[in-house]
């Protein structure tokens, strides 16, 4: 097995599991991997099907993707089944939904409308519900909310050798914990996190909701319910048309019944998430290629600078913009130059 050359202990701990697990015959065939620590490997078995996530300790656990897993199957919503599982040593076999992720639907000249407002019906679905929130799940609370938008300072700025004193850090982190003050006190739901379409699929052989398949949910906090739309409207690795996104989130306002007031305070939320999600995903795709070895993910930042300029334009954001127009120019929105 080629997994056996280059990590035998690991793939040992993999043979064996599958052993046990009744797939040990399988053939294997190695997914494209991912911006994290997890690997996928297809496992083909007569005419049965299955998907192993390897996801190795300590870089990452598959507990909290197994609780998620179970609570989102409870509420109604198509996750992967788990069919078997080994969280001491990282593996996981998984229901496999096939290949039609929305990504290879929309490359391959899928109605973007369609599968747009299917995975807007199935966030509208989950925060009407009043148990999505579990009792176990972490808050997304001002603490993580800044760690990740510092993620700008920490990775991006460095890149490009900017200076940046520890009182302009000071200042960047006072300005958006004020920001993460409207976040806060807003609505909660379960938040997915990684709600786009590389992480959803499309399931033909079911209706409603139920045909988008949810992958990609481990790292789900509770928080504001902006955040997944946003997320899936405003994508760091492809542009979605702005007319789409205006009739989108129109079209969640009506199914959750706003109120003016309500929808006022929610796009307030919407916008000083996106500049924070912005912000982290720049400072994530440079530490993929400064860290991790892949620059592939630099091809975004871009669209993710355009982004995060567009969400800096409101009145509100005027403090950070100002922050950001001095401590990062113009001419140094771009990817940096590839490390490896």
């Amino acid at each position: 097995m080629d997994e056996a050359t280059a990590h035998p202990p690991r793939a040992v701990n993999l043979s064996a599991f599958l052993d046990r697990a009744g797939w040990g015959d399988a053939t294997h065939q190695p997914m494209s991997a991912d911006a994290s620590f997890r690997r996928y490997i297809r496992l083909r078995h007569g005419t049965r099907r299955a998907l192993v996530m390897d996801a190795p300790p300590p870089h990452e656990r598959v507990g909290p993707f197994i609780q998620v897993d179970r609570h989102l199957q409870n509420l109604g919503f198509s996750v992967p089944t788990l069919l078997a599982e080994d969280a001491e040593n990282g593996f996981l076999l998984l229901e496999d939904f096939g290949d039609a992720t929305f990504t290879n639907l929309l490359a391959a000249g899928a109605d973007e409308e369609n599968l747009y407002t299917l995975a807007t019906d199935t966030l509208v679905a989950l925060h009407r519900s009043p148990s999505a929130i579990a009792p176990w799940l972490d808050p997304y609370d001002a603490d993580t909310l800044y760690q990740e938008a510092a993620l700008l300072i920490d990775w991006f700025v460095p890149a490009h050798n900017l200076p940046l004193a520890r009182p302009a850090q000071r200042d960047y982190e006072h300005i958006w914990r004020g920001l993460f003050e409207t976040v806060l006190s807003g609505p909660k739901t379960l938040v997915l996190r990684d709600f786009h379409v590389d992480n959803l699929m499309h399931l033909d052989d079911r209706n409603g909701i139920r045909a988008c398949g949810v992958l990609d949910f481990q790292d789900a906090l509770a928080g504001h319910p902006a955040y997944d739309l946003m997320s899936l409207l405003q994508d760091a690795r492809r542009d979605v048309d702005a007319t789409l996104q205006t009739a989108l989130k129109t079209r969640y306002r009506q199914a959750l019944n706003f109120s003016r007031d309500a929808w006022e305070e929610f796009d307030r939320a919407y916008r000083i998430l996106a500049a924070q999600r912005h912000a982290k995903v720049i400072g994530i795709f440079t530490r993929l290629d400064r860290r991790d070895a892949k620059p592939v993910y630099l091809k975004h930042i871009d669209r993710l600078w355009r982004l995060f300029e567009h969400a800096l334009d409101h009145p509100m954001m005027a403090d950070l913009k100002t922050w950001i127009n001095h401590h990062i120019p113009p001419d140094k929105r771009h990817p940096p130059e590839a490390r490896s």
